[in-house]
């Protein structure tokens, strides 16, 4: 079989805040039921043999309420990256990403979800892994941010907050989460030793510049912006490390959609805001979104092809 594998080894009269926190349950009751797998069209792409690729991942890598949604337990997107992917590759999709999903749940179910890993086995010749925001509670920290923003919208009180007490609750968390990534890795080279293993990064949220839009339909506070700019960054960074490290390659999903956050106005914004215009989850990326994810993810798939 064919193989994609050159990797060294080695969210009317609902508030902005009231709806993210509305939307952030929704996804989190996903957990409770029982997710099925989506497998693209494929077929022989060129003479040759089909690639087995699997999916696995947050609601970064669902794409909720975008459309088509095509699994409602796990609010799964046919336009979420990882079948845009497939389509484009023609590879045989298995798609077990789901809202809400920790690296906990990659190896253990996720309430009535089965293991993310059931789905692999040593034919698989790709993976594709988003994890990590909800292991340091990314939702929450929103949540939270846009409540304390009322107190204060013109400084930084959620930063204040999250840091007051002589720690960076975030920063510690991304390095608790560390550890839990570099095992999810092992879990998959383990389950799929033929598997070319991609992790893929999450999207510029927030203005790379720091220069925020508080208001109704984003309650944060001014000087929170660079703030959650700068903790995104850091998780970024910690899975690029466990990529390199962990015998997997990482995708920088950041970069590209810089200019597209949820600042912009709605023709150019990738990222939704706390009361999305265009169908996607509350700071999540809608259509346009993923598909510069897919693209971020197509440009490091196709730097090396393993033929038989």
């Amino acid at each position: 079989m064919r193989r994609l594998l050159t990797a060294p080894p080695a969210r009317r009269s609902l508030t902005a805040g009231a709806v993210l926190l509305a939307a952030a349950s929704a996804l989190a009751s996903a957990s409770a039921s029982t997710a099925s797998a989506s497998t693209a069209d494929g077929g022989r792409h060129h003479g040759r043999h089909q690639v087995d690729y699997v999916a696995l991942g947050d609601s970064y890598a669902s794409a909720p309420l975008v459309p088509t949604q095509v699994d409602t337990t796990c609010l799964r997107s046919d336009q979420n990256y990882a079948s845009l992917v497939a389509r484009s590759s023609r590879a045989a999709l298995t798609d077990v990403t789901c809202p809400g999903a920790t690296t906990a749940d990659m190896a253990a179910p996720q309430g009535s979800v089965p293991a993310q890993f059931d789905a692999l086995d040593r034919g698989t010749d790709l993976v594709t892994l988003t994890v990590g925001g909800n292991d340091i509670g990314f939702s929450t920290v929103l949540g939270t941010c846009a409540k304390l923003s009322a107190s204060d919208p013109a400084g930084a009180p959620c930063r204040s907050y999250l840091t007051g007490k002589g720690t960076d609750q975030i920063s510690d968390a991304v390095a608790r989460t560390a550890p839990k990534v570099a095992d999810v890795l092992r879990g998959i080279h383990r389950r799929a030793p033929h598997a070319r293993v991609v992790v893929v990064g999450y999207p510029d949220l927030f203005p790379d510049d720091g220069v925020g839009c508080t208001g109704a339909k984003v309650p944060l506070a001014a000087g929170d912006f660079s703030f959650l700019r700068d903790k995104e960054k850091e998780l970024n960074a910690m899975l690029a490390r466990q990529a390199r490290r962990g015998g997997a390659e990482y995708v920088n999903t950041y970069s590209p959609t810089v200019g597209h956050d949820l600042c912009r106005p709605a023709e150019q914004r990738w990222i939704e805001t706390f009361a999305p215009e265009t169908p996607a989850a509350p700071v999540h990326p809608n259509a346009a979104g993923e598909r510069a994810m897919a693209g971020a993810a197509e440009r490091v798939l196709t730097r090396h092809w393993w033929h038989r």
